[in-house]
C-alpha cells in the first residue's frame, strides 16, 4: 500500500552546526523493513532538496527498528545566519513524513 510515512511512523529533527539530523521510527516495527527499503538517502534528499545542500547519510538502528538521516546544510546555513523561518531545522521531521512510499501491510 503506498502511504504518506506519517500514517506508519514518526519522526524527530534535531541540528548540530551545518548538519539536520532526522530520526524516523515506525509505529509497528513489522514495517521497518519497507521503510529500509523504501526511505533510501536519495529520496530524502530529493523530498528535501530545498534544504539539504549534499549527499544524506542514512544510519539504521536495527535493535530499534528506527533510521537517523544526516542531512548537511550550505556553509552559509547556519542557524545564526539562515534565512528559513526555522533555522534549526525541526520541521524537517514534518517535511519528511509527508514523503509517500510503499508498505506492504499498512493502514490505508
Amino acid at each position: 500500500m503506498r502511504v504518506r510515512l506519517h500514517e506508519v511512523a514518526h519522526a524527530r529533527a534535531g541540528d548540530k552546526g551545518n548538519l539536520n539530523t532526522i530520526s524516523l521510527i515506525p509505529y509497528d516495527p513489522a514495517w521497518y523493513p519497507a521503510l529500509c527499503a523504501a526511505v533510501t538517502p536519495e529520496a530524502v534528499a530529493a523530498h528535501l532538496a530545498d534544504r539539504v545542500a549534499g549527499p544524506v547519510v542514512r544510519h539504521r538502528l536495527d535493535n530499534l527498528a528506527a533510521l537517523i538521516f544526516v542531512c548537511p546544510r550550505a556553509p552559509e546555513d547556519t542557524v545564526t545566519t539562515s534565512l528559513h523561518l526555522d533555522a534549526h531545522g525541526k520541521s524537517l521531521s514534518s517535511a519528511l513524513l509527508e514523503l509517500e512510499v510503499e508498505v506492504p501491510g499498512a493502514p490505508g
